[in-house]
């Protein structure tokens, strides 16, 4: 017998994006005290489904022990355990779709 885990990230329901390119739910995740902290510029995200998916490419990066992403605001907050590449993390918002512009 075999177990098979799934992971899913939480979308909004019915449509994704409406036409003004706002989101009709979703989230981002709580931020975590501790570590190194750092706020990105990410352009292009429009929706809880863009926060989710440059959420999980940047929790993917070793160290990584909080992500935050906002939309609306292009903000995407970043908590390690030691200071990140910021090439490492701009290689991550790229495979998720997304361009890193500053680093806030």
């Amino acid at each position: 017998m075999t177990t098979e885990t799934k992971t899913e990230i939480p979308q909004a329901t019915g449509a994704c994006c409406s036409p003004s390119g706002s989101c009709h739910g979703g989230g981002a995740a709580e931020v975590q005290l501790g570590g190194a902290t750092a706020v990105y510029e990410v352009k292009g995200m429009t929706c809880g489904h863009c926060e989710g998916a440059v959420t999980s490419e940047i929790a993917a990066i070793a160290g990584v022990t909080s992500v935050t992403a906002v939309a609306a605001t292009g903000q995407v907050t970043v908590v390690s355990d030691a200071p990140l590449d910021e090439a490492t993390v701009r290689a991550a918002v790229d495979e998720a779709g997304y361009e890193l512009v500053t680093r806030a």
